[in-house]
């Protein structure tokens, strides 16, 4: 088990701030963050390439924030990988095994086993410049894996890999972490961290954001920088009371802007509106759903599933809707529409 305790490091005028977090043993933990929120930096003071400025690391209850990489029982896959040009597949898997002093007998069973386990047996030969990018990182794995670390941590192993070889590699590294391999991988991926996390740290400027399984992070985000990252467009800081004109709650998002929802608390929390469910029509709806709101579209964009509209309500909200959709009711940037939801389609989180 890893433990981090108030962990703190100024580097390169950024600030690591007092980061506090656990894995547990045969957990797949994601550091998710955008570029520059400090992923990297924490990875390395893990490892032990960057000493941190306070705070304490505990690997398997032996305390080893003042350790070396190499005393620490860890592997590294870095982001370039690293992998010497000069040496063949077979030498660069064993290299870590040659310098702890192993005989070449132990070297060849281990490098053999690995090459197997790991789908490379046909490249021992070969030469790193010669080998995909999925080859690569496949042989860099190997290599990290050949002492058998107790943890091993990845920073943004996939980030440079064409969509077949992330998905290819994504199953090795559920495979490896299904046969009890703990792992602490770094990514700005959503989509890569839901993949493979049990648990998520979102980190922001230094700082933890939030720490879940994925289902608690992007199911109940704290914060809208979480729901962002979490692909969640229509997110409001709400306070909810009771409504004396109807049997729902109302929540009040500002002074110009309040809708209606289903819940059994008061108080202060948050609002999630999945874009699916918001409506967009040319007319004012005839429905009785309390929740009707003129609005001015303001921008309109391409998405996977038809077209993203974002219309001003007061706040701006997003729907997502069919081409077919958005041609029907004549929408263009500019356009007068009404904007509908169900009362009971929105999501409530109090706040903590």
């Amino acid at each position: 088990m890893l433990k981090l305790t108030n962990i703190s490091k100024r580097w390169e005028g950024f600030t690591l701030k007092d980061i506090t977090l656990t894995v547990g043993k045969g957990d797949y933990f994601i550091l998710l963050g955008p570029s520059g929120a400090g992923k990297s930096v924490l990875l390395e003071v893990i490892a032990g390439l960057i000493a941190p400025d306070g705070g304490d690391i505990t690997l398997n209850d032996a305390n080893i924030t003042h350790l070396k990489i190499q005393e620490r029982d860890i592997g590294l896959v870095f982001q370039d990988l690293a992998l010497f040009p000069h040496l063949n597949v077979h030498h660069n898997i064993g290299y870590p095994l040659y310098r702890k002093g192993y005989k070449s007998r132990e070297v060849n069973r281990r490098v053999v086993e690995l090459a197997q386990e790991l789908g490379i047996s046909h490249l021992l030969k070969r030469f790193p410049p010669t080998l995909s990018g999925g080859e690569q990182q496949r042989v860099a794995l190997a290599r990290t894996l050949a002492l058998n670390p107790s943890l091993l941590l990845l920073d943004e192993p996939l980030s440079s890999l064409d969509v077949e070889r992330k998905v290819e590699i994504r199953r090795l590294l559920r495979d490896l972490n299904r046969k009890g391999q703990t792992i602490v991988h770094v990514t700005h991926d959503y989509e890569e961290a839901i993949a493979l996390g049990n648990r998520i740290a979102i980190i922001n400027n230094g700082a933890i954001e939030q720490i879940g399984s994925p289902q608690e992070v992007f199911g109940k985000p704290t914060s809208s920088f979480v729901a962002g990252f979490g692909g969640v467009r229509n997110f409001f800081k709400i306070s909810i009371s009771k409504s004396e004109d109807s049997k729902f709650m109302k929540a009040r998002v500002n002074e110009n802007l309040s809708f209606y929802l289903q819940s059994d608390d008061e108080g202060n929390g948050y609002a999630m509106i999945p874009e699916n469910e918001i409506v967009i029509t040319h007319d004012k709806p005839g429905t009785e759903t309390l929740n009707t709101f003129p609005g001015t579209v303001i921008d309109i964009y391409p998405h996977r599933f038809g077209c993203e509209v974002v219309v001003d309500i007061g706040e701006k909200i997003f729907a997502i809707m069919a081409s077919t959709q958005l041609q029907a009711i004549h929408a263009s940037i500019g356009s007068k529409v009404w904007v509908s939801f169900q009362e009971n389609s929105t999501i409530f989180i109090k706040s903590s």
